[in-house]
C-alpha cells in the first residue's frame, strides 16, 4: 500500500483549512482562552474500518507542532462502535481550528474503506479484485484511492496519464473500435496494455479481433457477462462495471471475471460516523 507522504498532503490540507477558517474562527476567538489546554477523543459512533489517521495528524501538525497525537488502531483495522480511535492534545483553540477539517477527511476516508471492505468480503473466495475508478472528489483522488487500498481494494488508473482505456466516446471520435485500438497501439508503445470498454457482443467480437489485452464489460447483466467470459476464453483480462453493489456483486464475481470496478466507492460514499469530543486537560 502506498503511503500518504506529508509533502503530498500539505497542499490539500492547506486549502481545506483556508476554506474553513477564512480570516479566523470568530466564535473560538470570542470564547476560548489561548492558554487553555485540552484533549480530544475521536470516537467511532458506528463500526468502521480506519483509514486516514495520517491526514488527521498532518492537519494538526500544520496548525502547530505543539499538538500531540496518538492512534489506538492500525490503518485498515476494524473499530467497533463506541471505541476511541485516537487522541490529540494541545491548545484548545487550535484543536477547535482543525476539528472540522480533520473530521471531514477522516469520516470520508473511513467511509470509503468501510464500504470497500464490505465489497471485498462479499466476493471472498472468488479471486476477483475490487477496483476503484476516476469518479473521485476533485482534489482528493490521492486520499480516496488510498482509502480504497486500506479497505482491501485495488487501484485502477490514477489519471488519464497512466493507463489506456478506450471508452465509447473515443471509439466514436476514432471512427470505430479497430481504428481506435490501432491508433492507441501505434502511439503508446508495447509496454502499455490496451483496455477497451464494450457494451454488447458485437463490440466484444471486434475488440477480440484486434487483440486488446483488457476488456471492460459495461452495464451488462450477470448472464451476459458469463457469455462474454466464455467467448473471451482467457484471451484478455476481464473487468466488469455498471450498477454493481452489495446486493448483486456476488453474482458478477462468480461469472469468471477478473475485476469489478465500482464508481460508488468514491462518488457516492456515506461518511463514517465519527465525533471529536474535547475535555479540559488537567
Amino acid at each position: 500500500m502506498f503511503e500518504l507522504a506529508p509533502q503530498n498532503l500539505v497542499p490539500i490540507i492547506s486549502q481545506a483549512l483556508i476554506e474553513d477558517q477564512g480570516s479566523g474562527d470568530i466564535t473560538t476567538e470570542a470564547i476560548v482562552d489561548r492558554a487553555l489546554v485540552a484533549r480530544g477523543n475521536f470516537l467511532a459512533k458506528k463500526e468502521l474500518v480506519l483509514a486516514g489517521w495520517p491526514v488527521v495528524v498532518e492537519v494538526f501538525r500544520f496548525l502547530s507542532q505543539c499538538i500531540s497525537s496518538e492512534v489506538l488502531f492500525d490503518e485498515g483495522e476494524t473499530i467497533v462502535k463506541g471505541a476511541v480511535i485516537g487522541r490529540i492534545q494541545g491548545p484548545a483553540y487550535l484543536l477547535l481550528a482543525g476539528e472540522r477539517v480533520a473530521l471531514n477527511f477522516l469520516q470520508r476516508l473511513c467511509g470509503i474503506a468501510t464500504y470497500t471492505r464490505r465489497l471485498v468480503q462479499a466476493v471472498e473466495g472468488t479471486g476477483v479484485g475490487i477496483l476503484d475508478t476516476r469518479k473521485t472528489t476533485p482534489g482528493l483522488r490521492l486520499l480516496e484511492k488510498y482509502a480504497v487500498r486500506v479497505g482491501g481494494g485495488v487501484n485502477h488508473r490514477f489519471g488519464l496519464y497512466d493507463g489506456v482505456l478506450i471508452k465509447e466516446n473515443h471509439v466514436t471520435a476514432a471512427g470505430g473500435i479497430k481504428r481506435a485500438v490501432q491508433q492507441a497501439r501505434s502511439k503508446v508503445g508495447h509496454l502499455h496494455k490496451i483496455e477497451i470498454e464494450i457494451s454488447n457482443m458485437q463490440e466484444l467480437e471486434e475488440a477480440l479481433q484486434v487483440g486488446v489485452e483488457v476488456v471492460l464489460l459495461d452495464n451488462m447483466n450477470p448472464e451476459d457477462v458469463r457469455e462474454s467470459v466464455a467467448r473471451i476464453q482467457g484471451k484478455a483480462v476481464v473487468e466488469v462495471s455498471g450498477g454493481i453493489d452489495l446486493r448483486n456483486i456476488r453474482n458478477y464475481a462468480v461469472s469468471g471475471v477478473d475485476f469489478i470496478s465500482i464508481g460508488a466507492l468514491t462518488h457516492s460514499i456515506k461518511a463514517a460516523d465519527i465525533s471529536l469530543e474535547l475535555e479540559i486537560a488537567l
